[in-house]
């Protein structure tokens, strides 16, 4: 039977948790696990919470920016923390090792819950400790988890919590989620306090990922582009598209050009071209695939669209460095 998820619950005793970050993880996203904790030791006056940084090899890690993040050892020496939270960014295929996947399905049982943040569920799904769990992770990579393992219920939320597993989609969703830790353990007051240290706000678990309501942003605009993300793969038509924000296309085309200087059909395909170099980028897609995922009707058709926009191929990303 499954260890009860303990760590969100009111407690007095401290928090210790093993976080193991791998190569090529956002400092963002580091950040958003430890600062929320180093806050709330702060305002209670105590050691309440505690962490330790894990790294595959046990090294520095180096960080998307450039930073090594200094670590503490290697995942033995998680020993004696209640939970393990997986930090990971680009390239978790890579930097996940057979021993790193092996360990972790080894070391898992030690923990009253097991977290991971952005491409982290990724690597807990490959160690097979989500299996019949409800996770998220981040957008970019949602489609892709829920088809390679169709035996977790992949949801597009900011964070989930099921049981003793707890997953975040990215860097603010993580700290809506150790907020909501905070929460759990020691009132909302103190969650909030430490929000308010941040100058930001609480968000749920069960918020999509993606904004519909962006700030300083027309409404009709804000719809329109989260309508453009929700069919990639098959574009509207901007005539279909003002019809079902209630607007007429040229009404439409106006309030583009007056808040973001360009047509909705150049926004529209901007972010399809942007999500193709993320594919092409981030993951082993076949072209023709990348094409049809992101509204092309053809490999062709993206290579013209995308050697407009880029200056070259994309094709061209494929290539040894």
């Amino acid at each position: 039977m499954a260890k009860p998820a303990t760590i969100f619950t009111p407690a007095t005793d401290p928090l210790t948790l093993a976080v193991l970050v791998l190569p090529q993880a956002s400092i963002l996203e580091v950040a958003s696990t430890l600062d929320p904790m180093r806050a709330a030791n702060r305002h209670l006056g105590l050691q309440a919470y505690r962490w330790r940084i894990l790294t595959p090899d046990g090294g520095p890690v180096p960080l998307t920016c450039g930073i090594e993040l200094p670590s503490a050892g290697t995942l033995d020496q998680a020993a004696g923390a209640d939970a393990l939270v997986v930090i990971a960014g680009f390239k978790q295929a890579e930097v996940a090792t057979r021993p790193l996947i092996a360990a972790l399905r080894r070391e898992a049982p030690r923990f009253a819950a097991i977290g991971a943040i952005d491409a982290g569920p990724w690597v807990l799904a490959r160690a097979g400790l989500l299996n019949g769990y409800r996770a998220t992770v981040h957008w970019e990579d949602f489609e892709d988890l829920a088809t390679a393992h169709p035996e977790i219920d992949v949801v597009p939320n900011r964070f989930v919590i099921d049981r003793n597993r707890f997953t975040a989609g990215g860097a603010a969703p993580a700290a809506d989620l150790m907020l909501h830790l905070i929460a759990q353990r020691h009132g909302a007051a103190l969650a909030h306090q430490v929000a308010a240290s941040f100058i930001t706000t609480p968000r749920d678990g069960s918020d999509p990922q993606t904004q519909t309501n962006r700030p300083r942003m027309d409404p009709r605009i804000a719809h329109a582009i989260a309508r453009m993300e929700q069919h990639l793969d098959s574009p509207e038509p901007i005539a279909a598209l003002a019809r079902n924000l209630g607007l007429s296309p040229r009404r439409l085309e106006t309030l583009f050009r007056t808040t973001l200087n360009q047509s909705p059909a150049a926004y529209a395909l901007a972010l399809r071209l942007a999500s193709a170099r993320r594919m092409i980028n981030d993951t082993h897609h076949p072209l023709a695939e990348v094409a049809l995922r992101t509204g092309f009707s053809s490999q062709s058709t993206l290579s013209r669209a995308f050697q407009r926009a880029f200056g070259h191929p994309p094709s061209d990303l494929r290539k040894p460095r």
